[in-house]
């Protein structure tokens, strides 16, 4: 780029010119909007920036093929903006975790603000206020009744919120990642229902999630130092 100006109309900084980037930084942005200018695309995007889906659910919510929907995962794979796991005989995709898929997330919710049928429930989703929320009610859900057990993936769905981001926020809020967090909040009740009941150990692994009572025992131990059986004494 010149930092000369043929005309010099006293418009433009000095600096300016000499601070336009290389035309190739140019060529890398017009790709990513080239990729999304097939709104099914765009669609898809923003779909699983809330959650993590197989193709044939992405096929259906979207109302389209899942040969369709296949192609249009390709694309987004292939210039990083999701990502794809796959479990047994099923495959899994979601937004990947890069500046690029974050910027064009909340710039396709402000471009259709307006009309977005979803406003009220994924408005100013990616804001780092509204995910503690959204962690916060997760939390709530998952220390109510301790008999059942969640999944990253049932609560990324339920929530409509990203699995990396709910990873990476739950551990922010909580200090510790959510799986960790859940043991230590499992053995700490236990140990509450041990000095304020005269339960049975068996029955009181059970009500803090653990069907199998050596592993309840196991896992008390590791975190407290101590057996269940001692605690009482």
């Amino acid at each position: 780029m010149s930092n000369h100006l043929p005309h010099d109309h006293g418009h433009l900084p000095h600096s300016l010119p000499a601070s336009i980037p290389e035309n190739s930084s140019f060529e890398k942005a017009a790709e990513i909007f080239k990729i999304l200018s097939d709104s099914k695309r765009a669609e898809i995007l923003w779909l699983l920036c809330h959650c993590e889906e197989c193709v044939v659910n992405i096929a259906a919510l979207l109302d389209t093929t899942c040969s369709l929907a296949s192609h249009h995962l390709k694309i987004l794979k292939d210039a990083g903006l999701i990502l794809n796991r796959r479990e047994g005989r099923e495959t899994y995709y979601t937004a990947s975790e890069t500046a690029y898929s974050e910027l064009l997330h909340e710039m396709i919710e402000r471009m259709i603000e307006i009309d977005c049928p979803f406003e009220g429930i994924f408005e100013e989703k990616s804001s780092y206020d509204t995910q503690i929320q959204v962690v916060n009610k997760i939390h709530d859900l998952i220390t109510a009744d301790l008999t059942k057990r969640y999944t990253v993936e049932e609560l990324s769905a339920r929530f409509h919120i990203n699995t990396t981001s709910l990873k990476n926020m739950f551990k922010k809020v909580y200090s510790e990642p959510i799986a960790t967090y859940m043991k230590n909040y499992r053995i700490h009740r236990a140990k509450e229902f041990l000095l304020s009941t005269d339960k049975p150990i068996s029955e009181i692994a059970s009500l803090v999630g653990y069907e199998n009572q050596s592993k309840f025992t196991e896992a008390f131990k590791s975190i407290t130092g101590h057996l269940p059986k001692d605690i009482r004494k």
